[in-house]
């Protein structure tokens, strides 16, 4: 329901409520009945979950629940933490309204109000959060249409230069696992077709390279596979501790001169957030290499 902050009295009750959570943002405010600051922003967050419905909103009094206020070292009143896949993203402390207005916007992104907090792959999330902007580059890309344009499904577009090739290089700013991928592209021949993915490469992989090498996995996509609404599995033993993952774009559905491609949404999940006793062997052979 929109506007609605839970109070979390007990530690128990709060892992529930990240389980619950999904692939939303959480919001967590940890205050004390006593602290003027607290009361003083409690408006300011109230205000936030009316406007934002498809972000979980939590209360924690740290003198009722102190065992989630020690798991997240809270020292002050009130401190704010940003929660995605029960892994802490960011955090703010002090009782600046303009501040928490912004990390509550930029965390919960552009398009959460589309998204309604739907989960492609129950468990799993839009990794886009954990992309370290500067370690993300694209390699023969357009200068009009970069790869910036690529991880929010709105009009704009990559395109490559002069020829149909791209590596594209997403770094992120912790080790994730990477379940799939979809993909959005033009049905007019110029969407992407055969694709490389190499992961963890210690430096820039140029297109010698990305022709040469073997890759984790090879993709020949479809134009299913490219119309904006499939999952492409992965094979997901081979992608369990990434920090950073590179794309290589052979070639296009229809030999055209340059290749465009719409939207990307790697599915994944934060390595701190897996608990291993979950953990399903989805590919490969027992005792097989990663």
């Amino acid at each position: 329901m929109a506007g609605t902050i839970k109070n979390v009295d007990d530690h128990s009750t709060f892992e529930t409520e990240l389980q619950n959570a999904g692939a939303k943002l959480v919001v967590v405010d940890f205050h004390a009945t006593w602290c003027g600051p607290c009361r003083r922003i409690a408006p300011v967050f109230k205000s936030l979950a009316l406007n934002h419905p498809n972000v979980v909103f939590l209360k924690v009094d740290v003198d009722k629940n102190e065992v989630t206020a020690a798991k997240y070292t809270v020292q002050s009143m009130p401190t704010f933490i940003f929660i995605r896949a029960k892994v802490k993203i960011d955090e703010m402390k002090g009782a600046d309204q303009n501040t928490l207005v912004e990390k509550v916007k930029q965390h919960a992104g552009p398009d959460a109000a589309a998204n309604d907090g739907n989960e492609d792959v129950k468990g799993y999330a839009d990794l886009k959060p954990f992309f370290l902007s500067a370690g993300c580059n694209c390699l023969n890309e357009s200068d009009d249409h970069t790869h910036a344009n690529i991880f929010d499904d709105n009009d704009t577009y990559l395109e490559s230069d002069c020829d149909e090739q791209l590596i594209l290089t997403i770094e992120f700013n912790q080790a994730v696992k990477v379940h799939s991928l979809k993909i959005n592209a033009p049905n007019d021949g110029k969407g992407p077709k055969l694709i490389k993915l190499f992961v963890n490469q210690p430096s820039s992989v140029d297109f010698d390279q990305a022709e040469r090498m073997e890759g984790v996995q090879k993709i020949d996509l479809t134009e299913d596979d490219i119309s904006g609404s499939k999952v492409i599995p992965l094979r997901f033993v081979k992608f369990q501790n990434v920090t950073n993952l590179v794309i290589f774009v052979a070639n296009n559905q229809g030999d055209e001169e340059t290749t465009v491609l719409k939207y990307l949404k790697i599915i994944g999940a934060p390595l701190g957030a897996t608990n291993m006793t979950e953990f399903k062997r989805v590919a490969g052979k027992a005792g097989e290499s990663h």
